[in-house]
């Protein structure tokens, strides 16, 4: 069963702009590394799951992966020949907003290179820009 919120209030919402810089989850809080994003997207539950299998397959049962982010958007699609009009198309997927600054995933209890390894792992699964991040000492 992929990842969608159980329930809803409204099932179609407007696309809406992503603005400004991520001032909630931007700071590694679970792990020791995350993997951090540069710029602002989509990032639909396939992609999401994609990157979650990828670092999970790669780091066993060595250390925890943690996924921050979760799809509570719905995007909508019109079907394919459709004349204009007759209201807004059916839910074809769920998304996540990401903003730039938002960590993403975490990965806990291994070494830098096996983390690394990992995120860039999740990384090449993702449509933007992301960068390594470790945890801060004073946290």
């Amino acid at each position: 069963m992929p990842l969608m919120p159980k329930r809803v209030k409204f099932r179609k919402i407007h696309r809406g702009v992503i603005k400004g810089k991520a001032t909630r989850g931007n700071t590694v809080a679970f792990g020791d590394f995350g993997l951090q994003a540069l710029a602002q997207a989509w990032i639909s539950v396939r992609q999401i799951e994609a990157g979650r299998v990828a670092a999970q397959h790669y780091i066993g049962t060595d250390g925890r992966l943690f996924v921050r982010i979760f799809p509570h958007k719905s995007v909508t699609k019109k079907p394919a020949e459709t004349r204009m009009g007759s209201g807004k198309g059916e839910v074809e997927y769920w998304c996540a907003v990401v903003k730039p600054g938002t960590v993403m995933f975490e990965v806990g209890g291994v070494a830098e290179d096996l983390a690394r390894q990992a995120l860039s792992r999740v990384a090449h699964k993702l449509p933007i820009h992301t960068r390594m991040v470790r945890r801060r000492v004073g946290q």
